[in-house]
């Protein structure tokens, strides 16, 4: 018998870890064939559930014709979505061809919904023996195991009212005094339309991803009909940042012609929002001259600026009528009418109060298609805080009578003025203003608070406070000495070079 070598304590150290390498890495090779073998049974198993849920049907012409002209609010987001509810019927699209499901599938990752990504791959055809499927599949998986969960508690909310297009006409000062005093208040509450991108960038830039009001809470309905919430996590890549966008004011009221903003927002030749808008010389022109469309182009380039398909919250007042069109009532009926609006009435003879919220009507169910949610910004701007209770009660049915037909109602709103509804030493349940507000539908309250995050969420509510990323906080940061939106972006290289910088503009 030979005589066995002594091996030395090196070699013994040596042979031990190579044997446990050998175990890790067949450990891994077993693991990566259960993983593929389970994705295989999972998507047998859904084809099959498919299969027995859902048999052939054959439609006829006729129906089909009538599919296609349902609503698109209809088609794409049911009156339950809207209204904030969770239980919510999204009619899928139909997608043909391999390639095209994969790219609809490589879009939904791209916007942080994986579970989204990999059904979209799981119901094409063959999925279960092709290689680049099962291979994309188990790398959303891993993807998805690596993201990282966000609280409500960890959003900012920012915002924005109208911009100006031209900053010599928005900021332009006269010897009027009210001109000045108009122009004062532009420079404090608007935000150009240069600024408006290079904030868009920036934040891009810094990792942060818009997300909606609705993907920070469950929401359930009792039998009652009370709607009563809890937080929701938000599950993003390393890196990323959620944050909330409001639009305010988006009326284009009187006092803002001639000063150089869009004058309203229409349906464009592809049936998405865009703007009107009319330059020094009276010219009129069709594009992209607001935050809405703005943003949408932005997307369309960066769509990981999005998760699972975000965009804002509009919020709209009603005694000059929404998006650009005159559909309140005092426009029809000829009473009450303030100067500017006579004026205007004066201006179109034609004028047809029903013709005008049709047109309202069209323009925001295509923003709505488009990905956007509406908000109550109160019928009159009021000052939610000052308000008593008849007040208040009168200028929340005046907006259910004048605007809710024409967005399909709200469970948002978003105060005016900056202020709220109870004082900070108030159990906010427990106050007046609140109950009435809940009893009349609404679900989601924002007000105005500079602080990085201001959320609170109850049983029945969720609050948040909104950061004014307008003309008086990038003044404020680069020449008032107090600089609250660092986090955000660079305020020295946001500030557009057209902005006055005289102190007195920005005196609040």
């Amino acid at each position: 018998m030979p005589e066995q070598r002594k091996l030395s304590k090196k070699e013994i150290r040596r042979r031990k870890r190579q044997r446990e390498i050998r175990i890790k890495l067949g450990i891994l090779i077993a693991l990566l064939v259960v993983l593929v073998a389970a994705i295989v049974l999972i998507v047998r198993d859904k084809k099959k559930r498919e299969a027995d849920n859902n048999p052939p049907v054959v439609t006829s012409e006729s129906s089909v014709a009538g599919r296609d002209n349902i609503p698109p609010e209809q088609t794409q987001t049911s009156s339950a979505q809207q209204s904030g509810e969770v239980e919510v019927t999204i009619e899928p699209t139909p997608v043909s061809g391999r390639d095209e499901q994969i790219a609809a599938a490589r879009l939904k990752a791209t916007q942080y919904d994986y579970d989204g990504a990999i059904e979209t791959l799981a119901a094409i055809d063959g999925a279960d023996s092709d290689s680049e499927i099962i291979a994309m599949m188990a790398d959303l998986e891993t993807q998805k195991s690596a993201l990282v969960g966000f609280s409500p508690t960890e959003v900012t909310h920012i915002f924005f009212h109208s911009l100006v297009v031209d900053p010599a006409r928005g900021f332009s000062v006269t010897d009027s005094q009210s001109w000045n005093n108009a122009t004062a208040g532009f420079c404090q509450w608007m935000t150009t339309v240069d600024e408006f991108n290079a904030i868009m960038q920036q934040m891009y830039d810094r990792g942060y991803v818009i997300v909606s009001l609705y993907d920070m809470v469950n929401m359930t309905t009792d039998a009652d009909g009370v709607v009563h919430m809890t937080p929701r996590t938000i599950w993003l890549p390393q890196g990323k940042t959620p944050f909330v966008m409001s639009l305010d004011d988006t009326c284009y009221y009187h006092s803002y012609d001639g000063r150089g903003c869009a004058t309203r927002l229409i349906v464009g030749d592809d049936g998405r929002p865009t703007c009107e808008y009319v330059d020094a010389e009276g010219n009129g022109h069709v594009g992209a001259y607001d935050c809405i469309p703005l943003f949408d182009q932005f997307l369309d380039a960066h769509p990981d600026f999005s998760y699972r398909g975000a965009k804002g919250t509009v919020a709209l007042t009603g005694y000059n009528g929404i998006l650009g069109y005159r559909t309140d009532y005092c426009y029809r009926d000829r009473v009450e009418l303030t100067a500017d609006q006579q004026a205007w009435l004066d201006a179109n003879p034609n004028y047809n109060w029903e013709a005008e919220c049709a047109a309202a009507k069209q323009v925001a169910d295509c923003i709505k298609a488009d990905g956007w949610t509406f908000a109550s910004h109160t019928w009159g701007h009021i000052r939610i805080g000052d308000a008593d209770m008849e007040w208040l009660r009168t200028d929340t049915q005046k907006f259910k009578e004048f605007v809710d037909p024409l967005i399909g109602g709200t469970d948002i709103i978003i105060f005016a003025h900056g202020q709220d509804l109870a004082s900070w030493n108030e159990v906010y349940s427990e106050a007046e203003k609140f109950q009435y507000l809940k009893s009349q539908g609404y679900d989601i309250y924002c007000n105005v608070d500079s602080s990085q995050y201001f959320v609170q969420m109850g049983d029945l509510y969720l609050r948040m406070g909104r950061r004014d990323l307008d003309g008086y906080r990038i003044w404020e940061a680069v020449y008032g000495g107090n600089d609250r939106i660092s986090d955000l972006v660079d305020a020295a290289t946001v500030i557009d070079p057209l902005r006055p910088t005289d102190a007195w503009l920005y005196e609040l």
